[in-house]
């Protein structure tokens, strides 16, 4: 059913029931369709680009704000990195500080074709940083906010040049958003959608599961914050796959080729059985899968690295929503 043929039988709806006057329930007819008028105006129904622009309407909140290196107060000025850290913490995410980092973070988008609005752009321009050294937040058709250099304020413009990184931090659409409207609940007014498809891989997390007794819903999770279900990922620190496994981790794991799902996710699973064994709880495994079960055993617990923690809430938030 195409957007016009749901806007016009939302209107034949309206059309009835304002005909059959207060008695068709307690608010009457009228405001009833001026409900579903209302619900007219999101035929798409809830989708991640309610989460997109509100990046965006954070992020404009801040223009005109004056450029200060090192900046993370917006009263008093930001650096990018600071906008960028700034704008994510209002709306519950928990970046990092500096812009080589947020660079890494999120999950991979393959292109300015793929980019949506909410998304980083970062830019390697300097020889003396390892890694990106400015960056923006995408608004769509091709702009950007950023927060420039000295002199300049937090402005929008267009994207300058191809980004060396683009990431996505913005969780993917929940199942139910994710899943087409095929009609309306013409009583209801919400929309009626197909069934929504599995995570991805979901046969081989079943199938690692049952083989380790590590939960299905776990290893999605690690998968989905270690490389975005991108079986071809490779981090800039070699990492690679869908589990990202470091070349030595792989070998030690019996895993010929991280770059295959299904080794990969039998590998993982296997270190995950492992290191919970070892530590006796999920999240003293997630942070070993981090961070080194060498960096647990020194602090005997978590260690204060802001990315392992990071890490260990995201992966357990993840797994708790697919539960």
């Amino acid at each position: 059913m195409s957007v016009a043929d749901v806007t016009s039988r939302i209107q034949q709806i309206q059309s009835q029931l304002a005909m059959l006057g207060p008695a068709t329930n307690a608010a009457g007819g009228a405001d009833f369709a001026a409900a579903l008028d209302a619900t007219s105006t999101d035929v798409a129904g809830p989708s991640a680009a309610a989460d997109e622009q509100a990046v965006v309407a954070e992020a404009k909140k801040y223009l005109g704000v004056p450029y200060v290196w090192g900046g993370t107060d917006p009263s008093k000025g930001l650096d990018c990195s600071g906008l960028v850290q700034v704008v994510y913490r209002h709306l519950g995410h928990d970046l990092p500080r500096l812009s080589a980092d947020q660079a890494r973070s999120g999950r991979p988008v393959a292109s300015m074709a793929d980019a949506r609005p909410g998304d980083l752009l970062a830019w390697d321009n300097s020889s003396r940083n390892n890694g990106a050294d400015h960056i923006a937040i995408y608004v769509g058709d091709g702009k950007m906010i950023e927060a420039p250099r000295t002199g300049l304020n937090v402005r929008l413009v267009d994207v300058p040049a191809t980004p060396d990184a683009i990431r996505r931090i913005l969780p993917e659409q929940s199942a139910a958003a994710a899943a087409p409207v095929v009609g309306w609940n013409a009583i209801t007014g919400t929309p009626l959608r197909t069934a929504a498809a599995p995570a991805p891989y979901a046969d081989l997390f079943s199938a690692a599961s049952q083989k380790y007794g590590v939960p299905a819903t776990l290893l999605s999770a690690v998968a989905k914050q270690e490389s975005g279900y991108d079986a071809r990922a490779v981090s800039p620190a070699g990492a690679r796959g869908l589990m990202q496994l470091m070349p030595g981790t792989a070998k030690s794991l019996g895993v010929a080729d991280p770059l295959d799902p299904a080794q990969a996710v039998d590998g993982a699973a296997r270190m995950l059985r492992d290191l919970t064994r070892r530590f006796g709880s999920t999240e003293l495994a997630l942070a070993a899968y981090n961070a080194g079960p060498g960096a647990v055993l020194k602090y005997g617990g978590i260690p204060p690295y802001p990315e392992t923690q990071r890490y260990v809430r995201n992966v357990l938030s993840f797994a708790k929503a697919a539960a």
